[in-house]
């Protein structure tokens, strides 16, 4: 099996950046990836006791379609995140700073216009994921599983709909809900296999026009009988992980 494709998504709701590599530790996520959430305005986030909290409080294509529409970017180095709507307009700020983080929220707040609940905030916390799931894991899907899901329904799935950190080749469709507790070789990593994933209304949002023009979740219920798309895997062994890498299910 062989990595095709590896994107991190450093703001909730937002869009993919496309890696070439990365490296990954014990116990967490892709480095930046859900690093930063706006929260909406009734969202009992605390910064200072940061915990897990369902997607429906931040900003996310589940409630807010229109966040498809913005192409942002984020760069490490400097700490600055880029935002770009249709219309031309954006900014480019701070993300690590407070004074940057409230100028990005400010915006945001306009953009999203009656989608935003009170005063929404910027959020990054240092060791905190706005993941979909309470534990960090990688997210990872077997693009044979995502092209007989296309042939079912007779149109094809853009592979961002489901915004996997991973996609893979080289097995079987289906396979890997085969390897729940498992343990898989990822380029310099091992991770093991925790769960499947269920899919929401988020998959509905086409990336590239930021319509809802499809509902993977009755496709996949109506086809297989179920609403999962991927897996799920926590990183055991810190190491790299590229595009082109091999995976290998590791023995028992």
């Amino acid at each position: 099996m062989r990595v095709e494709h590896l994107y991190r998504y450093p703001v909730k709701g937002l869009s993919a950046e496309a890696l070439e590599e990365a490296q990954v530790a014990p116990g967490e996520m892709l480095p930046w990836d859900r690093a930063f959430a706006l929260a909406q305005g009734d969202a009992p986030f605390d910064p200072a006791a940061p915990s897990w909290l369902q997607k429906t409080h931040f900003m996310c294509l589940m409630a807010n379609a229109r966040a498809a529409e913005l192409a942002s970017a984020f760069d490490p180095r400097s700490g600055t995140l880029s935002l770009r709507a249709r219309d031309g307009s954006g900014l480019t700020e701070s993300a690590l700073t407070e004074a940057g983080r409230a100028r990005i929220a400010a915006w945001l707040t306009l953009f999203l216009g009656p989608e935003a609940r009170g005063a929404p905030r910027f959020l990054h916390v240092p060791g905190h994921a706005f993941s979909d799931v309470r534990a960090k894991m990688l997210s990872l899907i077997n693009l044979a599983s995502l092209a007989d899901l296309s042939r079912r329904v007779g149109a094809d799935r853009d592979k961002l709909r489901f915004r996997a950190n991973i996609y893979f080749s080289g097995t079987a469709a289906w396979s890997e809900f085969d390897w729940l507790g498992r343990t898989l070789q990822a380029g310099g990593s091992v991770v093991r296999i925790a769960r499947r994933i269920p899919r929401c209304k988020a998959t509905e949002v086409n990336p590239v026009t930021a319509l809802r023009d499809a509902d993977p979740v009755a496709e996949l219920r109506a086809a297989y009988g179920h609403p999962d798309l991927g897996i799920y895997a926590e990183v055991l062994e810190g190491g790299r992980i590229g595009v082109g890498d091999a995976l290998e299910l590791l023995p028992d």
